[in-house]
């Protein structure tokens, strides 16, 4: 039998086709969200706004989370090697999850403050929290654009939720400013963390249900199983398919396996670059591993599926 398969040479250029610039659009986020959130620190601890605090703890994430987005990415260029046949892709998937469980972490601590400030609200200079949250809420604002614009890899969403959750959080609390200002109602400063932190809560969840989905090898959420082995059958000269597996090594590089029953031997070059193209231009498949057989071996249902599988007589 044949057997058609990537090279360690294809992994290694494809790694290197996207993570520089990944890697790249990151660095400079880094930089000015980890000095901002410095200034952040100081004016909540000042104004005593707790959710100014929230935010800069917030913006203090970010920074971890595009640092470790960042090394995600560098990581992920290395090349295919002997014990690493798909090279090291997967460590955009990794990083995604400790930012994701490091969000849980910052989350937990906002509510956990804003209950106690809820049990005895205490007094919040609202002219100064306006004017950093303001800062805060711009600075956030580019960052996210400029992350928005670039390359949607989970490592680079993981990283971006991270920025969208601090950008709400200086909206609550220029909001919380505001309020605080004009009526002097302390306590809309934990509530506004309570609900922005719910809302950041629920986007982590989400993202980490996707990552633990990559890691334990699902298929992709936006490709069917039985929709590829239906394209494949209609390749001519194919007459079945059978242990067809897909799964993500990234989530920008999509793995398929499969044997594929044909009746003629003489058929399988041809259909093999037919089916390679198929795969590529329909499904944004690029590594593919196929294992022709032929329909005298076994039987075979009218869908195209094996019925009883071929024994090797001994």
């Amino acid at each position: 039998m044949q057997n058609d398969h990537i090279s360690h040479k294809h992994h290694a250029h494809h790694a290197h086709d996207h993570k520089p610039r990944d890697q790249n659009l990151l660095l400079w986020p880094l930089v000015l969200i980890s000095g901002f959130a410095v200034i952040e620190a100081i004016g909540g601890w000042i104004t005593g706004s707790l959710a100014l605090l929230g935010d800069a703890g917030h913006m203090f994430s970010d920074a971890a989370a595009l640092a470790l987005a960042w090394v995600g990415a560098w990581v992920a260029r290395k090349p295919a090697s002997a014990r690493h046949s798909f090279g090291l892709m997967r460590a955009e998937v990794i990083v995604a999850l400790l930012n994701g469980l490091f969000m849980l972490a910052v989350v937990a601590a906002i509510i956990y403050e804003a209950i106690e400030r809820l049990q005895s609200p205490q007094p919040v200079a609202a002219g100064g929290v306006m004017l950093i949250a303001f800062v805060g809420l711009v600075i956030n604002v580019v960052v996210a654009v400029h992350l928005h614009r670039g390359q949607h890899t989970i490592n680079h969403r993981a990283a971006l939720l991270h920025v969208i959750g601090d950008l709400l959080g200086s909206l609550a609390a220029l909001a919380a400013g505001v309020v605080i200002y004009f009526t002097g109602w302390f306590a809309i400063d934990p509530i506004l963390s309570l609900f922005i932190s719910i809302l950041i809560l629920l986007s982590t969840l989400k993202l980490l249900r996707e990552v633990l989905h990559m890691l334990m090898e699902g298929v992709p959420h936006h490709l069917d199983i039985a929709e590829v082995s239906e394209q494949l059958i209609r390749v001519p000269a194919v007459e079945g398919v059978h242990h067809v597996r897909i799964w993500s090594l990234s989530s920008e590089e999509v793995a398929l396996s499969a044997h594929v029953v044909l009746k003629e031997h003489h058929a399988w070059p041809q259909t093999l670059a037919e089916l390679r193209r198929l795969l590529h231009r329909q499904f944004n498949i690029r590594h593919v591993t196929l294992q022709p057989e032929f329909s005298g071996s076994g039987s075979i249902d009218p869908q195209g599926c094996w019925l009883t599988e071929p024994h090797n007589e001994t």
